[in-house]
């Protein structure tokens, strides 16, 4: 791993670090956890599955509205490396197309068309608690070395940490409520982009990233914001003129 990389990754364990607090916005938390884990393991996009109150996994943040549909053909299809991920509590590590066919049909023949060739699952644990899985899809064949593996368990451990930090019996009903509050953020992100790409003419990708900055130099909730924009309660051009699609993490 050379010294910018190396430097990358400590940086992100400080960002993930930093959210160990009572209040933090959880979305934004994973949105970090999967865009700075495809930059550093070379993947061309990620996705993260987490399970809502009632055990089912839904699709919570990606890099690209092709890889959050490439998140949810496995949901569809009832199996694929995400899942295994979950249910096993191990990473699961796709090389080759023909791996996938192998091992999940039904998902590899939904997926024939996506792009993707290999994935790497790891799942968003704690001890015995799983919670969802952190999903990298790569466009060339390879697996994850040994160093990178170990690397990428740890975000996702730290982030768990993060997700389910309350630590007693009292607490245990705030902690399922930050995890549905996560899955409610989604949904009122996907509304918000849909309703600003539509209104200012761009792509789903771009109006992401527009709400993204729009809410990170206001310094609000990034499900807050989304849910205000929906329902066309922030002024479109203020946030044309105010966010840009983003592009640093940083």
């Amino acid at each position: 791993m050379d010294h910018t990389r190396e430097a990358r990754l400590v940086e992100t364990f400080v960002t993930l670090t930093d959210s160990l607090v009572d209040d933090y916005d959880v979305v934004e938390l994973l949105q970090i956890l999967v865009d700075r884990a495809v930059e550093l393991f070379d993947a061309a996009a990620g996705a993260i599955h987490l399970a809502d109150r009632d055990g089912t996994l839904r699709v919570v943040a990606s890099t690209s509205e092709r890889s959050s549909f490439f998140g949810l053909l496995q949901l569809n299809a009832g199996e694929g490396p995400c899942i295994a991920a979950v249910t096993s509590g191990h990473l699961v590590t796709v090389e080759t197309a023909d791996e996938l066919h192998t091992y999940w049909p039904r998902f590899a023949e939904a997926a024939n068309e996506s792009g993707y060739i290999g994935v790497h699952a790891i799942p968003l644990r704690l001890r015995d608690t799983i919670v969802g899985s952190l999903n990298l899809f790569r466009e060339t064949e390879g697996a994850l070395n040994g160093a990178d593996a170990r690397a990428a368990q740890a975000l996702a451990d730290v982030a768990t940490i993060s997700l389910l930090q309350q630590r007693t019996i009292e607490n245990a009903t705030l902690a399922t409520a930050q995890l549905q509050r996560a899955l409610d953020g989604r949904v009122a992100i996907e509304q918000a982009k849909g309703y600003l790409a539509r209104a200012a003419g761009v792509d789903m990708d771009t109006a992401f990233g527009m709400i993204r900055q729009y809410a990170r130099s206001r310094q609000r909730r990034l499900g807050d914001v989304a849910a205000a924009v929906a329902r066309e309660e922030v002024p479109l051009d203020e946030v044309v003129a105010t966010a840009s699609p983003d592009t640093d993490d940083a």
